[in-house]
């Protein structure tokens, strides 16, 4: 490479796009500005956010839905402090993202955006990388994409901004990508007594049900997942990232954890083995034991545990690929009549509510349940879906006739507000499709100046808002406790007409019957657009009422 009048930040530039960056988020400021815009005139799309959370939250989000690394840059300083929401979520969730984050000037005694970056990263969970030798600095970037796949997690490079504008004096040529050196490896096959084991408690088990996570979906393994449960006369379920992966299959009891409708519970009460393919065992994935209570789990994973979130998680491991070792499994396993996979079952599946719980009507708010269910008939089913966090997320989840690729929910962290972030870095992974994002007021709020972001990048996004004037969650916990709810209300905010003053569509639907046609007129005109749906306050999921029934009054 010629270095006459090449600054180390276009060196820096010039890694990350080697990298096959084809797109990230930014917020611009000294210690990133020169080496963002090198990087866009490369030919990476970049996304400039109004605030750098969001920038994370759509790479977390970018890298989820296309495979690669999310890239994010921010600068030093309180550019870097925003993120400490963010970089624990993409930790939790096991997603990797390399952020290049700059430092203030080493050269300065002092520099009033100084301040000690390292600790507030690695107390996320995140790793920080500090680049301060110049000739090296390839090379280190070129391993933080290495890590950032391997470890799942996200790499913060911290890069002087004083050292950024030198000239180039390093080596000529550049190091080999990350793409060029991975290790290249086969899938892990299972070992003949681990299946031996596993298809011996399969077949003594009474009552089965196949639960897959996020493993399962990228091994490629709901295929196998269905055998199996047929092979054993069992059932189908999944884990809330990978909700939808068999999402047309009529024993299929959709999502295992607190999400999961009356129906779900029922039968995971009734099993005796649970078989966990691919996924972590979180807490909230077996609503802390009490899903399954009288079940042995069996899990099927490249890195079995035993515990996982503070809790014995499984019983008996099986250690191999998601697919390999469910097909090795079945191999090895007689078939079973069926008898609990009856169609009396499919059609309570098919047909039973998710949350059959009354709630009286009130006059002017729509019961989020119906909401969910016009939604669930009239969206078009090819459209990508996005779940935030927070109360309405329980009911956006009961939609069973999406599938897993095109429905995405990250919520390891259960912070709201990420919604429209993650609208955003989808958009982003698939910019032919459109996104239709479902939040929260409360949560749109939080960030709501990024609709500004998606008009001017022209996303093509439909966001769907539960407007029930609070923050749904708290005003449910305040009210079990019988304390005031004042704290957490704060009116039902006209977010039709903000969406307006942003430059987007904007429409207050209080009659479901007028959906269908507000969704044609949308996907006819593009765009973007916010639909703002005001719905009770009364209406209180299942999870809430488990985790915080009403407290007996004298």
């Amino acid at each position: 490479m010629d270095a006459a009048g090449t600054h180390v930040f276009d060196i820096l530039a010039e890694t990350f796009a080697r990298e096959e960056v084809g797109t990230f988020f930014a917020l611009l400021g000294d210690a990133n500005m020169n080496f963002a815009t090198r990087l866009a005139e490369r030919g990476s799309r970049m996304i400039a956010v109004r605030h750098e959370h969001c920038a994370v939250a759509a790479a977390m989000a970018y890298a989820r839905k296309s495979g690669e690394v999310g890239v994010a840059t921010v600068t030093c300083g309180p550019g870097l402090t925003q993120l400490m929401t963010a970089l624990p979520a993409a930790v939790r969730a096991g997603l990797p993202l390399v952020v290049f984050a700059g430092e203030a000037p080493l050269k300065s005694a002092w520099y009033n955006q100084e301040i000690d970056q390292a600790p507030l990263v690695t107390a996320t969970g995140a790793a920080y990388r500090p680049l301060h030798h110049v000739p090296r600095m390839p090379a280190a970037i070129r391993d933080a994409f290495l890590d950032a796949r391997r470890e799942r997690r996200p790499i913060v490079l911290g890069v002087p901004f004083d050292l950024q504008a030198q000239p180039w004096s390093g080596p000529p040529d550049l190091p080999a990508s990350s793409r060029e050196i991975a290790p290249r490896l086969s899938p892990m096959p299972p070992h003949p007594d681990d299946v031996a084991r596993a298809a011996a408690a399969i077949a003594a088990a009474g009552k089965v049900i196949v639960m897959a996570g996020l493993g399962a979906a990228a091994a490629a393994a709901g295929p196998a997942c269905r055998t199996l449960a047929e092979r054993c006369d069992g059932l189908l379920a999944t884990t809330l990232p990978a909700r939808g992966l068999f999402h047309d299959d009529p024993f299929s009891l959709g999502v295992a954890g607190g999400f999961s409708s009356a129906i779900a519970w029922e039968c995971f009460g009734e099993a005796d083995l649970v078989v966990a393919v691919g996924g972590s065992l979180a807490r909230h994935n077996s609503e802390g034991g009490a899903l399954w209570p009288k079940a042995r789990v069996l899990q099927i994973d490249i890195e079995p545990r035993t515990l996982s979130q503070g809790r014995i998680a499984a019983d008996l491991h099986l250690r191999a690929d998601a697919a390999l070792g469910v097909e090795a499994v079945i191999a090895a396993l007689p078939p079973r009549p069926a008898a609990w996979r009856s169609t009396g079952l499919a059609a309570r599946i098919r047909t039973e509510p998710a949350d059959p719980h009354p709630f009286a009507p009130e006059p002017d708010v729509l019961d989020p349940r119906d909401a969910v269910a016009a939604l669930e008939a009239h969206l078009p089913a090819h459209w990508q879906m996005v779940n935030s966090s927070g109360h309405c997320s329980y009911f956006f989840a009961q939609m069973p006739s999406r599938p897993y690729e095109k429905f995405l929910t990250i919520r390891e962290f259960g912070a709201i507000g990420n919604g429209i972030s993650f609208a955003m870095g989808v958009a982003a992974a698939r910019p032919d499709e459109t996104v239709v994002m479902f939040d929260g007021d409360g949560s749109l709020l939080m960030h709501v100046q990024e609709l500004e972001t998606i008009r001017r990048h022209g996303l093509n996004i439909l966001i769907v808002v539960f407007n029930d004037g609070a923050y749904g969650s708290e005003i449910h916990k305040l009210r079990a406790e019988g304390i005031s709810d004042r704290g957490a209300v704060f009116g039902r905010t006209d977010l039709a007409a903000v969406a307006r003053g942003f430059g987007l569509a904007g429409e207050r639907v209080t009659d479901l019957a007028a959906l269908p046609r507000l969704i044609e007129d949308f996907a006819r005109e593009g765009g973007a657009a916010v639909f703002d749906i005001p719905v009770s306050d009364k209406v209180m999921s299942p999870v809430m009422r488990r985790a915080h029934p009403a407290k007996e009054r004298s």
